[in-house]
């Protein structure tokens, strides 16, 4: 029953993981503070899909999973497992990747701007 519950809890803080690596740029917006955190986690997040990393947290959910008697995430891993095919097409999945670079760069700009807006104001 925990390693049932350890996996769920797993595969809940790597879905906000993913969410956050699309718009924590546009909260950084917000809070400035959090672009600190924003930027690791979308260089790491970047990382497993160009270099092949493979995440701890699918890792962590896998060993989870099997301590619980259920089958462990495929090779692919998470996101080909819950988000690919169900919140997209997999043919969609060149597209999605392009659109989540230009949503994180989009927000970086705007953190940009707004970063620079506020210094001169403060300076003049």
């Amino acid at each position: 029953m925990m390693y049932r519950l350890l996996a769920d809890a797993t595969a809940g803080v790597h879905f906000l993981f993913v969410a956050y690596l699309v718009v924590g740029g546009f909260l950084a917006c917000r809070w400035r503070w959090t672009i600190w955190t924003h930027v690791p986690a979308v260089v790491w997040g970047f990382s497993t899909v160009l270099f092949g990393f493979v995440c701890p947290l699918t890792e962590l959910e896998n060993w989870s999973r099997r301590r619980a008697g259920e089958a462990g995430l495929p090779p692919s891993g998470f996101i080909d497992h819950y988000l690919t095919g169900v919140l997209y097409p997999r043919s969609a999945l060149e597209l999605v990747r392009v659109l989540v670079v230009i949503v994180v760069v989009a927000s970086w700009v705007l953190y940009l701007r707004l970063y620079r807006h506020r210094s001169t104001q403060t300076v003049g």
